[in-house]
């Protein structure tokens, strides 16, 4: 296993001069990247009522609803990440940020522009699921871009720190389409709602991605003059070469992403079904609970680079693998309660999220870096943390509600068996 970790002791460039101006880059537009895929999820009711048709009349937009709601995202992360990952290996990191941010800006505008059922008939789903493709290829892209772009630029001892603005940017996207959602909700009527309001915030999205665009156009390329002018990699070169490796970064990625969706996006569905607990708690607990975990993210950044990521990992992995089942089973009809549970696993959580960036970076070489980071990433992203909710409601279908808890403590052992083998690699100079 120790083998795996291809980094050695060479550096073949320094990090960027600006590393400041890196950091802003790479965060601005992740955040505006998740504001707009997360905006869709909060206003998903109302595009559904405008770009749908109230009656299945017609067999192709039951269909095409389905699977857009449910599938076109998460499916083409996986693409994203490895087709983005490979322009960044081979045209250079800025490069490949610079596309992912004008995909989002350009769909979420074809989202914010979708012509409602009523207007163009089937043609309006069509083009949501469109956009939709688009975010999702945009969003798989922009993992495994910005993460090597953000590891790249840190100074030595602080790849973790820097490694934690990818859940710091994330979350504040989250929150910020989250606020922008519930001040339309709350100042609109349903009528204004239902006929343009829920297009406000994907218009903003492309706006703010041109602002995004900006900011990043100023940012120095992190890929060393050396692999500038080495052969470019194949497409599936990561994958053929470094099959180990990918299996690695599934392993990695199982039980944290799990935890991660149940914690900052079932966790209020769940309370509500198996609680008790009102709408207006469970979102409210969910938002302040957001706020604390991105503020923890530096923190644990910090720790990473002082004691090492397997202490972390596994404070994450093993705390979840012992406490998923005790604090979901805590969950009474009590928002305290539930705002506990929530920050407690945000606790254990950071020890995942915060440092799982340069982690990621550590295991591959510079030259496939990206592409090898993006796709089983976000393949293991799709697999497992973008069915939690849909894999929660199942056991509460079937009456074993119970089991749920029990799926995200055994995904979170595998992870932890997984850490308990890597090599520490916070101390050793990245590979460029």
């Amino acid at each position: 296993m120790v083998a795996i970790m291809t980094e050695t002791t060479r550096t073949d460039s320094p990090p960027a001069s600006r590393p400041v101006r890196q950091l802003l880059a790479a965060s601005v537009g992740n955040a505006v990247e998740w504001y707009d895929w997360y905006a869709y999820t909060f206003l998903a009711t109302y595009i559904a009522a405008e770009v749908f048709p109230k009656s299945a009349d017609n067999s192709l937009v039951p269909l095409l609803s389905t699977f857009a709601v449910f599938a076109v995202g998460f499916f083409m992360r996986p693409v994203g990440g490895l087709l983005m990952g490979a322009i960044a290996d081979r045209r250079g990191r800025r490069a490949a940020l610079t596309v992912t941010i004008l995909l989002m800006g350009g769909s979420s505008l074809l989202v914010g522009l979708t012509p409602t059922y009523a207007t163009v008939g089937v043609l309006a789903p069509v083009i949501l699921v469109l956009a939709r493709l688009l975010q999702g290829l945009s969003v798989g892209g922009e993992f495994a871009a910005s993460t090597t772009f953000l590891v790249e630029s840190a100074g030595p001892g602080r790849r973790g720190l820097f490694s934690s603005f990818q859940y710091v940017s994330t979350t504040l996207g989250q929150l910020v389409a989250s606020g922008i959602a519930t001040l339309l909700v709350d100042t609109l009527s349903d009528g204004q709602m239902n006929g343009w309001g829920w297009r406000v915030p994907f218009v903003l999205g492309a706006v703010l991605s041109l602002v995004g665009f900006w900011i990043r156009q100023g940012a120095e390329e992190t890929r060393s003059a050396e692999q500038q002018q080495a052969p470019r990699p194949a497409l599936l070169e990561a994958l053929r070469r470094h099959p180990r490796q990918s299996l690695l970064i599934c392993g990695i990625t199982a039980g944290g992403t799990i935890a991660y969706y149940t914690w900052t996006s079932y966790l209020p569905t769940y309370a509500e079904l198996n609680a008790g607990i009102e709408k207006s708690d469970a979102l409210l607990a969910g938002t302040i609970s957001l706020a604390f975990f991105a503020l923890l993210q530096p923190l644990g950044g910090l720790l990473s680079d002082r004691f090492g990521r397997r202490p972390l990992l596994l404070f994450f992995g093993l705390g979840f693998t012992l406490l998923t089942v005790p604090l979901l089973h805590a969950l009474h009809d009590s928002f305290a309660v539930l705002l506990l549970v929530q920050c407690a696993g945000m606790v254990l959580l950071t020890g995942f999220t915060s440092i799982s960036a340069a982690v990621n970076a550590e295991v591959f070489p510079p030259r496939v870096r990206a592409a090898g980071i993006g796709f089983p990433y976000s393949l293991t992203v799709a697999m497992f943390g973008g069915t939690a909710p849909y894999v929660g409601t199942l056991f509460k279908e079937l009456g074993q509600a119970d089991l749920f808890p029990w799926y995200v403590a055994a995904l979170c052992l595998g992870s932890s068996l997984v850490y308990l083998r890597l090599p520490e690699t916070a101390h050793r100079p990245l590979e460029r």
